[in-house]
C-alpha cells in the first residue's frame, strides 16, 4: 500500500502547491526507487550507489542553495526532502544531508569563487561525491579540543591528524576538513589522491548500514592557499555547517517516526487475536497509536515553525537544537512502540521498525547528542554556559 503521509492536524493546509508538490515528487521516487533495495542494502551493508545520479537529476543535493545548478528551493522544500528520504532510510538521508549541508554549504558560504565553480556543480549533480571531516578520536562533543593541526608551509599548509565517524569517507572525492592553526580552527579543501591523505571505512556497524562511514588520516599532506576556505575563521564556521545538516534532520526523522507507526498502525487493524478480534480494538494498543500520532504531530508543528524561520532569517542554533533533540527522541520512542505492537514480527526485516530504530539510535548520536541539545537550550534561557 503507497504511503499516504500523517496528517491528523490538517497542516497540509499550511504547505503551498510548491512544498506538496516537491514532497509528493521525492515520495515517489523513494516509494519507486529506494523501498524496492533498501532492506537489501542495509542487509549487505551497502549504500545504494545506483540512486546518486538520479537524486542529482532531482535537486536534491544541495537543494536550498542558489547558482552553480542548485535547485534553489526553500528550506521548508528542502526539509520537506529530508522527511520523505528518512522514511525510505537514515543512510539515504544522511547521503543528500552531508553532500548538502556539511560539504557543499561551506564551499558555497566561505568558499572562494574558483572553489564554488570547480566542486558545487559536480557536487550538485552527484559526479563527485563530498565528506565532511570534523569529529576525531579524542572529541567528538568538544570539537573545540581537536588535536588535528594545520601548520604554514611556505606559501600552503601542512596537515597532520585523524577525524573519524566520517559519512562518505571513502567515497568521497573532496573533503572539508576542519584542523586548529596558529591564527585558530580554519577549514580545509582537500582531493582525493592527495598525497598523504587516506581514508578506511569503519566495519561492524549495526546502526546505519545502508551508510558508508569511515575515518581519515592526514600524514603531512600539503596543501596550497588555495584549499583553504578563506571565509570560515574559527569553530563558528563549523557549527554553522552543523546547523544546516542539524536543521535537515529535525525533518528527516518525521518520516521514519511517520513510517514506524503506519506500519504498526496497519498491523494491528489486520492482526487479529483474542476471540478473532483485531489488536486495533484493544484500548492499551489504542493508546499507543494516540500517543504515536501525538508526539508526530507535535513534531510536525516544531519542523514547520522552525522550516518558516529559516527562510525568514529568524531560526537560531538553540531553535534547532530543540527540533534536532525533541524530533529524534520521539522518532526513537516511535520505533520501540511500533516494534512492541508488531511483537515477534517488529524484529523481522520484512518491515522496516527494527532498521529505523537501530538507525535513529545512531542519529540520536551524531550531530550533537541529545545532552549536548539539552545544553544549548539551557545556555539560551539562563544565559549561562554549563558546559564550559
Amino acid at each position: 500500500m503507497a504511503f499516504s503521509g500523517v496528517d491528523y492536524f490538517l497542516l497540509d493546509a499550511s504547505l503551498s502547491e510548491q512544498e506538496l508538490l516537491v514532497r509528493r515528487t521525492t515520495r515517489q521516487f523513494v516509494e519507486d526507487r529506494v523501498m524496492p533495495v533498501i532492506r537489501e542494502c542495509f542487509n549487505d551493508g551497502r549504500f545504494p550507489m545506483e540512486l546518486i545520479p538520479e537524486m542529482g537529476e532531482m535537486g536534491f543535493f544541495g537543494a536550498n542553495l542558489e547558482g552553480y545548478g542548485c535547485a534553489g528551493m526553500s528550506n521548508m522544500e528542502y526539509g520537506l526532502v529530508m522527511q520523505e528520504l528518512e522514511r525510505g532510510d537514515s543512510g539515504l538521508r544522511s547521503f543528500v544531508s552531508v553532500q548538502g549541508a556539511l560539504v557543499m554549504y561551506p564551499i558555497h558560504a566561505f568558499g572562494t569563487e574558483e572553489q564554488k565553480n570547480r566542486w558545487l556543480p559536480l557536487l550538485q549533480q552527484g559526479k563527485a561525491i563530498g565528506c565532511f571531516g570534523l569529529t576525531e578520536p579524542q572529541f567528538g562533543s568538544n570539537p573545540s579540543g581537536m588535536l588535528t593541526r594545520a601548520v604554514r608551509d611556505g606559501s600552503g599548509w601542512v596537515l597532520n591528524g585523524e577525524k573519524t565517524w566520517i559519512t562518505n569517507g571513502s567515497l568521497a572525492d573532496v573533503a572539508i576538513v576542519w584542523a586548529r592553526a596558529e591564527e585558530g580552527i580554519r577549514g580545509f579543501v582537500i582531493e582525493k589522491g592527495t598525497p598523504g591523505f587516506t581514508a578506511r571505512d569503519i566495519h561492524g556497524k549495526l546502526s546505519m548500514r545502508a551508510s558508508v562511514t569511515s575515518s581519515l588520516s592526514m600524514v603531512d599532506v600539503r596543501l596550497p592557499e588555495s584549499a583553504m576556505l578563506p571565509g570560515a575563521r574559527g569553530l563558528k564556521g563549523a557549527l554553522a555547517c552543523l546547523s544546516q545538516a542539524r536543521f535537515g534532520i529535525g525533518w528527516g526523522v518525521l518520516g521514519a517516526a511517520m513510517d514506524c507507526y503506519e506500519t504498526a498502525r496497519q498491523y494491528v487493524i489486520q492482526r487479529k487475536q483474542f476471540d478473532d478480534r483485531p489488536l486495533a480494538s484493544h484500548q492499551l494498543v489504542q493508546e499507543k497509536l494516540a500517543w504515536m500520532v501525538t508526539e508526530i504531530t507535535k513534531g510536525q508543528m516544531l519542523a514547520l515553525q522552525s522550516g518558516r524561520l529559516k527562510d525568514a532569517g529568524k531560526l537560531g542554533p538553540h531553535h534547532i537544537s530543540m527540533l534536532k533533540r525533541n524530533n529524534v527522541s520521539m522518532a526513537l520512542d516511535c520505533a520501540r512502540m511500533s516494534r512492541d505492537l508488531l511483537g515477534a514480527n517488529g524484529i523481522m526485516d520484512e518491515y522496516p521498525i527494527m532498521r529505523h530504530m537501530c538507525n535513529l539510535e545512531t542519529v540520536k548520536t551524531y550531530e550533537g547528542t541529545d545532552h549536548v541539545h539539552c545544553l544549548v537550550i539551557g545556555e539560551h534561557v539562563t544565559g549561562i554556559a554549563a558546559y564550559r
